[in-house]
């Protein structure tokens, strides 16, 4: 997994490379879209046929996983291979690039870019966010991502293998685009949702441990966690998202609107200001910290 993410960390996914063949998370994506149409298409689908797609698109992702482990050699050439078929489904890379891409404008006061750049990577309403709101919806996307994109494919993928990080990207894309508490998915996605808590409930403790440790201040931000991260809406993401409030000295999450209505969720680290352009830089190299003591430990592990 240590090589999975190094490969990342130097390429990401060059562009040649998806417009050729996709990804394998696009892939996965369709095989998602064709069932929520054809099992769900009037939106009133129950819970067994969400859980039926929810295993079968997990199903599909493992089997051809499980298959190409056993057709890998042994030795050092087979951990090289198993890193290198794993490495499209980290994405620390693409996550930096993505907050990055907020950071900049907001950096430079161009709300209007750093709005259209945020909308990219959260689900908003990019024209009720001030300087502030971006902020914090580039902070949030970063911490939750952390753990979603990169910390919890590599936790099972070092559990697992191939197909450990396979199934894990099947579980937190089906939960991406059907586990939303909407009409329309409130049942059919309600499967695909608890599923995903499962598999992120030690991957988020774990991110959170690693921004502490990264922060160097890991005694004086865990009270923050253990205070607020319950309080979040999601059972994981409070986690990595209390230790980034704790760690750079600002509140997250709070009020928000989305295309679907205002929600008044609560904060996490209250008392503390606002974060600003200049928090999200900071942000961004604690992720990077964060990330390159995650490669450490995969590395002593893989030693020992």
């Amino acid at each position: 997994m240590a090589i999975a993410l190094l490969l990342d960390a130097l390429l990401g996914w060059p562009d040649w490379l998806y417009r050729r063949i996709g990804h394998p998370v696009t892939w996965i994506g369709a095989l998602i879209s064709v069932l929520d149409k054809r099992l769900n298409g009037a939106g009133h689908a129950s819970r067994a046929k969400g859980t039926f797609a929810a295993l079968l698109v997990i199903t599909a992702a493992t089997v051809p996983a499980i298959a190409l482990s056993g057709l890998l050699p042994g030795g050092i050439w087979g951990v090289v291979l198993t890193g290198a078929l794993a490495w499209p489904l980290v994405a620390a890379r693409s996550l930096h690039t993505h907050v990055a891409a907020v950071a900049r404008p907001l950096a430079a006061g161009d709300l209007p870019g750093a709005r259209h750049a945020v909308s990219m990577i959260v689900g908003r309403d990019p024209a009720q966010l001030d300087t502030p709101a971006i902020a914090r919806a580039g902070l949030e996307s970063l911490a939750e991502n952390a753990s979603d994109g990169v910390i919890a494919p590599l936790f099972w993928g070092a559990v697992a293998g191939l197909p450990g990080i396979a199934a894990y990207k099947a579980i937190n894309t089906l939960d991406s685009m059907i586990g939303h508490r909407t009409p329309r998915h409130e049942r059919f996605g309600w499967a695909a949702a608890r599923i995903d808590d499962v598999a992120n409930l030690i991957p988020a403790r774990l991110t959170a441990g690693l921004i502490m440790l990264a922060a160097g201040r890991p005694a004086a931000i865990w009270p923050i966690v253990r205070r607020d991260a319950r309080h979040h809406r999601s059972p994981n993401a409070g986690w990595p998202e209390s230790a980034m409030a704790g760690a750079l000295h600002c509140r997250l999450s709070g009020p928000r609107t989305y295309a679907e209505g205002k929600t008044n969720e609560p904060w996490l680290n209250a008392d503390a200001p606002d974060p600003d352009a200049v928090k999200m830089a900071q942000g961004l190299r604690l992720f990077t910290r964060a990330t390159a003591l995650c490669a450490l430990a995969l590395v002593i592990c893989a030693a020992i």
